[in-house]
C-alpha cells in the first residue's frame, strides 16, 4: 500500500534508502542540508523534496532520518524547522541514524509529548546493503507501532527486528560494531602474519573461509585488503564515533570489552595516519605501517 513517507539525510545510506522507498510505490518526500542533492535526488525519481525537515515532514505518515549523529539527530528533529514541527500527531518518525540510546530515549519522550511515536532502527549492511536494499534494521520501540513500519522498511531491508523498549535498537547496534571491530582486527593480523610467513594470502583465505574462520568481513574484504585499497565502505571516522558510543554505554551499564576499547585505538593510530575517511578493514595497513617502520 503506497503511504506518504519523509525521508530526512540523503548520505551514502540514506540517498539509496530513499530510493528504494519511492521505487515501493511510496510517495517520498526527501530533505537534504545540501539543498542540491535533494533537488538531484528528487529529479530522479521523481519526487519531491523539502527545504526543511518540518516540511519535508507535514504530509508525511511516517518520516525516516539518518544523518550523522546525537548532535546532527537533534537538529533535524527540534526547533521551528524541526521535523516534530511538522509531523501530525498520530505519525511515526523513526530514526536510522547510529546515535546514543540516550538521544534516542530523549527523542521518544519529546515526540510523545506530541502524540507521535518513535521507533530507534539503526541499520547494519553498510552502503552496499543500502543500495541493494538487504540491509538489517535493529529496532527498539513498540510492537504495534513497529508492526506498522516493518512493511514500508521491507523496501531497503532483507531483516528487521524488534529488540525491545526506546533505545533498544541503538544497544543492539552497538553489540554489532562490539563484534566486527574485534573481527576486523583478527582478519587484519592473519593476513599481515601470513603475507610475513610468505603464503599466498589468496589461497590462505580461499582455505580457511570454508572452515570457523570465515566471515561477512573475510568473505568481502580480503581481496582489497591484500591490494592495499581501502577507499570505499564504512569510513575509520564513523566507526570511532560508533565505537565511542559503545565504550560510554559499557562504562554505564558495567560491561567489560577491552578489545573493544584496543580496536578503537588502533583506528585512533589509522587516524593519525591521515586514514579517517578510510574502510574500516584499514586496520591492515596500520599493521603495515608498524612493520615498514621497524
Amino acid at each position: 500500500m503506497s503511504m506518504k513517507v519523509a525521508f530526512i539525510g540523503l548520505g551514502v545510506m540514506g540517498y539509496p534508502m530513499a530510493g528504494h522507498l519511492a521505487n515501493a510505490g511510496h510517495q517520498v518526500c526527501v530533505y537534504n542540508r545540501t539543498v542540491e542533492k535533494a533537488q538531484k535526488w528528487a529529479s530522479e525519481h521523481q519526487s519531491s523534496y523539502a527545504n526543511t525537515p518540518a516540511e519535508a515532514a507535514k504530509e508525511a505518515d511516517i518520516v525516516f532520518m539518518c544523518v550523522g549523529n546525537d548532535d546532527d539527530l537533534r537538529s533535524v528533529v527540534y526547533g521551528e524547522t524541526g521535523v516534530l514541527a511538522g509531523m501530525r500527531e498520530g505519525t511515526i518518525l523513526v530514526d536510522h541514524t547510529t546515535t546514543s540510546a540516550k538521544v534516542a530515549i530523549e527523542v521518544a519522550n519529546k515526540a510523545a509529548q506530541n502524540s507521535i511515536a518513535f521507533l530507534d532502527a539503526p541499520v547494519s549492511g553498510g552502503q552496499a546493503g543500502a543500495e541493494n536494499g538487504v540491509l538489517t534494521v535493529m529496532v527498539g520501540g513498540e510492537q504495534s507501532v513497529f508492526e506498522r513500519v516493518q512493511g514500508v522498511m521491507a523496501a531497503y531491508s532483507k531483516f528487521s527486528q524488534l529488540l525491545g523498549k526506546v533505545g533498544s535498537g541503538q544497544t543492539c547496534k552497538m553489540v554489532n560494531q562490539i563484534c566486527i571491530a574485534g573481527v576486523v582486527q583478527g582478519l587484519a593480523e592473519g593476513l599481515h602474519f601470513a603475507k610475513q610467513a610468505g603464503l599466498d594470502g589468496e589461497k590462505v583465505i580461499e582455505t580457511i573461509s570454508k572452515g570457523a574462520a570465515g566471515s561477512w568481513q573475510m568473505e568481502n574484504r580480503y581481496k582489497t585488503m591484500l591490494a592495499g585499497e581501502y577507499e570505499f565502505g564504512f569510513a575509520v571516522d564513523w566507526m570511532r564515533k560508533d565505537l565511542g558510543i559503545a565504550l560510554d554505554e559499557a562504562r554505564s551499564n558495567g560491561a567489560s570489552i577491552p578489545l573493544t576499547a584496543m580496536v578503537d585505538q588502533y583506528y585512533a593510530d589509522v587516524q593519525a595516519l591521515g586514514g579517517g575517511r578510510l574502510d574500516t578493514s584499514s586496520l591492515l595497513a596500520r599493521l603495515d605501517a608498524i612493520h615498514d617502520k621497524k
